[in-house]
């Protein structure tokens, strides 16, 4: 009867829009534009968190997705982000939709079905929690030829392709000072922003340079800071991040080429090229160690074999070799806020305020003034005390007295 119950709410339920169509095959491209109440297209194989959490934020009516959220390859967590928050995911709607809708054009749902001026042009799967837990479970029992084919990639890199290793490795000159200072690097990855506000005391003391990872970057400024540097290959960082004044360094392929260059040549800005293999966030680490950094802490980066899966990359070879170079001085500052969470209980607290008047007292008795201060509240709590007493069949007398003092009229 529950089972029932909760497939005839489904199909009630099942009617969004009209809304305003947003498309891009680039879910990150497309959420720089989703504003609350559009209706989000996009073709995304295997939804990862980041970018879910994304959509989640900009609040659209649904999300269709041309391609399959969770393909089977790994368990990715994004499709189960996006329905636990309450927005609906139409999946496997077809990349014909592209076609069928331009930007800005009012299309609805109903019963899996998307309408465009009353002419059905895509249709695909609702999603709901337990359709994504059908899903994730088949794609677990895949986990291991994944896991294998994982590491057979990444030993294949460091034998032949690794260029981070050999002395061809050339990193180029910075206007930026490491020398001695503290880095902290910031990537939009897994809890970046919890992480970078657990920092904050960390930043005031040390004020470490900041150098952020493309879209890190705009993290950095959301954070209330000032990037020193920005590195990557420049397809997810604002305008306003890149002409904040910060020291711009491109990735650029091994050959040489950087597309990334003529966005920031566009806005009127200077650049340097950093040619290499690996991620954005390697070189990052690279630069920083390459350029006598004392101390390089890392906010979000990628490190684990989901978070590699996640951004499509079939290995993590770079990331390894990264921090074989770069040893100790490397402090991976992921998943801190959830390592330590500022509870205080109630006992706590009224430890903390006990202490607190004690030390209060203390220091008062240690002056003239504070030791009279100190004898005139006793007196008023005698008075008052004395009174309290009195009406419980004490002199009557003395009640008065007491009442007297406590006002104010007996000196």
């Amino acid at each position: 009867m529950k089972v029932r119950r909760h497939r005839e709410n489904l199909t009630a339920t099942n009617r969004f829009g009209p809304a305003p169509a947003r498309l891009d095959r680039r879910t990150k491209d497309l959420t720089k534009r989703l504003q609350p109440g559009d209706i989000a297209v996009i073709k995304h194989a295997d939804i990862d968190r980041i970018s879910a959490e994304a959509l989640v934020a900009c609040r659209p009516v649904a999300v269709i997705n041309a391609d399959k959220s969770i393909s089977g390859r790994y368990p990715n967590l994004g499709p189960g982000i996006i329905v636990d928050a309450g927005i609906p995911l139409i999946d496997a709607a077809g990349a014909e939709i592209f076609d069928a809708v331009d930007e800005g054009e009012e299309i609805s749902i109903e019963d899996n079905i998307v309408h465009l001026g009353g002419k059905e042009i895509a249709s695909g799967v609702l999603q709901n929690p337990e359709t994504i837990a059908e899903d994730m479970h088949a794609a677990e029992a895949g986990m291991n030829s994944v896991l294998v084919d994982f590491i057979d990639n990444t030993i294949e890199y460091i034998r032949k392709d690794s260029d981070l290793l050999s002395a061809e490795l050339v990193v180029p000159e910075v206007k930026t000072a490491f020398t001695d200072r503290h880095v902290l690097i910031v990537v939009r990855g897994y809890h970046y922003k919890e992480d970078l506000a657990m920092l904050a005391s960390y930043i005031r003391e040390y004020r470490p340079l900041l150098i952020g990872v493309d879209g890190g970057a705009d993290a950095i400024i959301e954070a209330g800071y000032k990037p020193d540097m920005i590195v990557g290959d420049m397809d997810s960082v604002s305008d306003t991040a890149l002409t904040s004044g910060a020291e711009i360094v491109v990735h650029a392929y091994r050959d040489g080429t950087a597309p990334g260059t003529e966005r920031v040549h566009a806005l009127g800005v200077d650049c340097v090229a950093f040619a290499a293999s690996g991620t954005s966030e390697d070189i990052a680490m690279l630069l920083a160690d390459d350029k006598g950094a004392e101390l390089i802490v890392a906010v979000g980066t990628h490190d684990t074999v989901m978070e590699f899966l996640d951004k499509g990359r079939k290995g993590m070879a770079s990331t390894f070799i990264t921090r074989l170079r770069v040893g100790s001085k490397l402090i991976d500052a992921k998943g801190v806020s959830l390592l330590y969470r500022q509870r205080i209980s109630s006992l706590q607290l009224a430890v903390l305020i006990v202490a607190g008047l004690v030390a209060l007292v203390v220091a008062m008795t240690a002056t003239s003034a504070g030791q009279t201060f100190l004898g005139l509240i006793g007196a008023q709590l005698d008075g008052f005390f004395g009174w309290i007493g009195s009406l419980f069949g004490g002199d009557p007398a003395a009640a008065a007295a007491s009442a007297g003092f406590i006002q104010g009229r007996i000196p």
